[in-house]
């Protein structure tokens, strides 16, 4: 009991804590509401209830990341159609915050100065990059990405599912090189809104097929990660870096030693996060770069899943995040790089090379580089066919990993200052989302089961081949 009390005491603890109150946040303010309002009638009470019970059923959904992401950034796009956009954009992007210290004769300047958008996609995101190399290295440790047998699948459909996209967005943008630097926006894939699309499917969704989709994005978000700190990092600073370097020799030790406080590691990881950000190589890999080091092992040392087994470092980090990530700093990040004015706009818009390259990579090479893929490695026996699923079904998950969203607006960013072609960026991205979600779902929908008896991936033929 006195270990649980000291616990929570923890910045860990506090953190995991923390996390958990979002996600039951609605039902202790209307359970509070409920009570200050004794005087109401028993009905309306009742009516109450009911809504406390539906908020919390609602934010316990699969689905409910993606549905308060995609209202955020509805929202955003009303807002930059109305007169508060100049208020939204005033804010976003003309408001300085600073944290640091500096002397007043300005001999030295330790201080880092960035507008809210930049606070969002440097800060922020490198919690969300943070949660996606801990959901990576746990797929790897053990998940779907700990055996050869496991991996090989979703790899070669993530593999085909950035190439065949970049491709397209090359040939449609060569005679515009002006453009070739948004190469990679088609390449990405939209983990929370996927899997919301499978969620509001319902039974229809096999688990297996959730299953491979997560697998692909999650290798899809890695792939993504190496082209941020590969091609999308310029003017370097070089002494910075030698403090980034110390930071993560600490990293290590601390992982070596086999140190499983997590309040070391968010230490050296922010400061890590700042000597990048002051490097010029974009900060959000500092993110991906903490949570690699931060321990999956559990302290019980052992390596399953057994139910009511202590978590790993890794594992609290992770589910402490999480509804940070999901219910936060997702939306908000939507809903700063979402605003797309329609002002100006006409058919003509809709032909500009930058946008078509978006809209085809997503909605067409998404689906043709992974499917092609799965299909290639099924037929000439490389990975076995997943259990309980049809082509048709397989197509699908193809056709959903056209969502590009965040990754894509994020990579967007990066390659591109200039307004203008943010426009065209946003609107790319809305739409080539919309169609691959639309027609994922109606493919999902009417497409007929899979027969049971169907071998595949979890089924005996594979057991033993993998044995």
């Amino acid at each position: 009991m006195i270990d649980d009390e000291n616990n929570k005491k923890t910045p860990e603890g506090l953190m995991e804590g923390a996390g958990h109150g979002v996600v039951h946040a609605v039902e202790e303010i209307a359970h509070s509401a409920v009570e200050k309002a004794g005087y109401v009638a028993a009905e309306t009470g009742s009516g109450a209830k009911r809504i406390i019970n539906a908020a919390t059923h609602f934010l316990h959904l699969e689905a409910s990341g993606g549905i308060i992401l995609a209202i955020a950034a509805l929202l955003a796009i009303i807002i930059a159609n109305t007169p508060l956009f100049g208020l939204y954009d005033s804010i976003l992007n003309h408001i300085k915050f600073r944290i640091g210290f500096d002397d007043l004769q300005g001999s030295f300047d330790y201080e880092i100065k960035k507008s809210i958008l930049h606070w969002i996609n440097d800060g922020f995101m490198a919690l969300f990059f943070l949660l996606v190399g801990l959901e990576i290295k746990r797929e790897i440790v053990s998940g779907e990405l700990s055996s050869r047998g496991r991996i090989l699948l979703p790899a070669l459909a993530a593999g085909g599912g950035m190439i065949v996209p970049a491709l397209i967005f090359w040939l449609i943008n060569q005679s515009h090189p002006q453009n070739l630097s948004g190469w990679a926006i088609p390449a990405a894939t939209d983990i929370a809104f996927a899997l919301g699309v499978l969620a509001l499917l319902g039974s229809r969704a096999p688990t297996r097929l959730k299953v491979l989709l997560t697998a692909i994005a999650v290798i899809d978000d890695l792939g993504a990660i190496l082209i941020i700190a590969f091609f999308y990092t310029s003017g370097l600073a070089i002494q910075p870096l030698y403090v980034g370097a110390i930071a993560l020799l600490g990293l290590i030790l601390l992982n070596r030693r086999g140190v499983l406080s997590i309040s070391p590691y968010i230490i050296l990881g922010t400061i890590l996060w700042v000597a990048v950000l002051k490097s010029g190589v974009h900060a959000t890999l500092a993110g991906v770069l903490t949570a690699l080091f931060i321990p999956m092992k559990r302290p019980d040392d052992s390596g399953g899943s057994e139910e009511g087994a202590e978590e790993s470092p890794g594992e609290r980090l992770e589910h402490a995040l999480h509804p940070w990530v999901a219910y936060a700093i997702l939306p908000i990040f939507a809903f700063a790089n979402a605003g797309l004015p329609f002002t100006g706009m006409s058919l003509k818009t809709l032909s500009e090379p930058l946008l078509l390259g978006i809209v085809a990579g997503l909605s067409i090479g998404k689906q043709l580089g992974i499917f092609s893929m799965l299909v290639l490695a099924i037929k000439t026996g490389l990975s076995p066919m997943p259990r309980g699923v049809t082509w048709l079904q397989l197509y699908a998950v193809s056709v959903l990993c056209g969502i590009g969203f965040t990754m894509s607006l994020f990579i967007g960013s990066l390659a591109f200052e200039d307004e203008a072609m943010q426009v065209y960026i946003r609107l790319g991205v809305l739409l080539a989302s919309l169609i691959s979600a639309g027609i994922g779902y109606l493919i999902l929908k009417y497409a007929p089961p899979a027969r049971n008896d169907t071998p595949g991936i979890g089924s005996k033929e594979e057991a033993h081949s993998t044995s």
